[in-house]
């Protein structure tokens, strides 16, 4: 067994790029004697090679030091290999460092389009400036040591022979983050190069409570199975694995002991959609109602599979558009409820308004029983398991942003000092309050977690926040919501279409084909082709401005008030016309087709 625990690859950790004007070349470059990965740049082809290439007048490569090789993702006509320039310590995990993507470069190995047609180029260029917009993806995380897609209570389950596997062979594909991008190197058996990475949120603290340290880590893990953005992934898909489907581990270290608690957060788990259409609140609308009862049942046979017992914990209205959808969810649920899935709404806006978001204890009193009963891993200084969670808490509301992120960071809190009880280090009825500096780094890591989180589903960091940070909501917290609000709307209606594609695109979700039709945007005729929001939105602002200009001028001249009223009437007009073609003004996704 040791034998072939010694023979096993382990992963490159530094590496240096030449590109060349026919090829690139991947030198390792951090003390192994492995060989260098060449990738042509006409047609995207691998091999290994022992030495790099002479350089001569002719052939001068540039030069620079890379941390990880992302994967390679093939288009049209060319594949794009995608690697990792800048990266950071971020901190450790199991004592394993751990590093954040600071800066990806995708680089095109497409010579094959100089003999390419036209329209083949054409359309090549609009999928490579979908790469551009990947380039920017937010929240990726690696370590070269570890599996950062596994739980400490999955790795303490792994059994010898998976612990001797290359770590993207232990991953959990759900969170392997760049798992479509690896086939090509996995079909090439390039294990030293194969990285796994996440993309989610990886933040963490330490602090004394008298002579003891406690180091807490929070780690979130984003699920690919219906990655996106927030208004253009919505609910579930017909398998049922749903948009925004977030799995948050809390780690802590204390005396030698290991603790986690691991809750999810996920869309409502059956088909409903929001249409982009300009208006702040698109109307939910519900798709194929009859298939909900069996794509919800299909969603929590998936949870019991993977955590066990589950409590469904809905935070969503009563009534207007999120009552019809919580109706729903609740009709739903209860033809599957049992003692492994149990259901629970919560009306967080009736309950708790806008401010009074210590109410949620009500919350905790209904849900404490099954948090007992279904506990969290413990582990002691020998590594041995004392306690393991059997069932999971999935929290969700309208986008689970901001009220799951509340609550999550309430049951966060409860849990802990549930530990550090267990372990001694908390008196019967200490509480995480009574140790200013404690209470203070454990808010901003659940805050810096939910801003993480919801740049990457809405753009934006998370409303509420204030009361996750500062413990109270605030004159400052209500005003930055309004702000991240309005932010939200112009990302979700013109930004955020063009990112679904690239998710798309880095996701396999979409896979190109010669054979399809694939018009390009700038081929599109008519309004669409000269349409765009921030042309509507300045004839719109010049039209009040003169009519404004005009009625300060109603006292010297009576005609202008008639100008105004045509000014005025103008720009409501076009103000119509842009909401009712909300759907071309938009800036929606151009590729349609799924992957098959």
């Amino acid at each position: 067994m040791m034998e072939r625990a010694e023979s096993v690859q382990k992963l490159y950790t530094r590496m240096r790029l030449w590109e060349f004007p026919d090829q690139f070349v991947v030198e390792p470059t951090d003390g192994s004697s492995g060989s260098s990965l060449a990738i042509s740049r006409a047609d995207g082809s691998m091999s290994l090679i022992d030495e790099i290439p002479e350089c001569t007048s002719v052939r001068v490569p540039k030069i620079q030091p890379i941390f990880g090789v992302v994967g390679v993702l093939k288009l049209l006509a060319g594949s794009y290999l995608i690697v990792i320039t800048e990266s950071e310590c971020v901190g450790s995990y199991l004592g394993h460092p751990i590093y954040k993507i600071t800066s990806l470069k995708i680089l095109p190995c497409d010579h094959s389009l100089n003999n390419s047609p036209a329209e083949q180029k054409k359309v090549e260029t609009e999928f490579s400036r979908l790469l551009k917009v990947a380039e920017r993806t937010s929240g990726l995380y690696f370590s070269y040591d570890t599996n950062l897609t596994l739980s400490v209570q999955r790795l303490n389950t792994l059994g010898d022979e998976s612990k001797l596997l290359p770590l993207w062979r232990q991953a959990e594909p759900r969170f392997l983050w760049n798992n479509y991008m690896m086939e090509v190197l996995i079909d090439n058996k390039l294990d030293p190069f194969l990285l796994p990475i996440i993309q989610g949120s990886f933040n963490h603290f330490q602090t004394a409570v008298g002579r003891d340290i406690v180091d807490v880590t929070l780690i979130a893990r984003r699920c690919t199975r219906r990655n996106g953005t927030r208004m253009w992934r919505r609910g579930a898909d017909s398998d049922g694995y749903v948009a925004n489907f977030v799995e948050t581990e809390q780690v802590v270290l204390m005396n030698g002991f290991t603790a986690s608690f691991v809750q999810v957060r996920g869309s409502i788990p059956f088909l409903w959609e929001q249409t982009v259409d300009l208006t702040y609140k698109p109307k939910f609308e519900i798709v194929r109602s009859e298939e909900a009862p069996r794509v919800v049942e299909r969603h929590f046979l998936d949870l019991r599979k993977k955590y066990g017992n589950v409590l469904a914990v809905d935070l969503v209205n009563k009534h207007g558009g999120e009552g019809r959808l919580c109706e729903k969810f609740g009709d739903a649920m209860q033809n599957i409820a049992s003692e492994d899935v149990r259901y629970l709404h919560f009306d967080f806006h009736r309950i708790c308004g806008h401010v009074h978001f210590e109410r949620l204890s009500i919350l905790y009193e209904q849900i404490e029983d099954f948090i007992e009963k279904n506990g969290y891993l413990l582990l002691n200084e020998k590594g041995e398991k004392m306690k393991e969670q059997l069932g999971v808490v999935r929290t969700n509301c309208i986008d689970c942003l901001d009220r799951t992120n509340v609550t999550q960071s309430m049951i966060g809190r409860r849990i802990l000092e549930i530990q550090l009880r267990r372990i001694g280090i908390f008196g019967a009825e200490e509480t995480i309050s009574l140790h200013t500096n404690f209470d203070e780094n454990f808010k901003i890591l659940w805050a810096n977690h939910g801003d993480d989180v919801s740049i990457q589903y809405s753009g934006t960091p998370a409303l509420k926040g204030d009361f996750v940070r500062c413990g109270q909501r605030t004159v400052q917290g209500i005003l930055k919501d309004g702000w991240n609000a309005l932010a939200r709307y112009y990302l979700n209606n013109f930004c955020d279409g063009t990112k679904q594609d690239a998710i798309d695109l880095l996701q396999g979700h979409y896979i190109v084909s010669v054979s399809r039709d694939m018009t390009p945007p700038s081929q599109t005729g008519g309004l669409e082709s000269i349409a765009s929001f921030p042309l509507a939105l300045s004839l719109v602002l010049i039209g009040l401005f003169f009519a404004t200009m005009s009625l300060r001028q109603v006292r010297n001249d009576f005609r202008h008030l008639l100008f105004s009223v045509i000014w005025a009437s103008l720009s409501v007009a076009l103000a119509a016309f842009v909401r009712a073609n909300g759907r071309i003004f938009c800036n929606r996704p151009r590729l349609h087709k799924p992957r098959p």
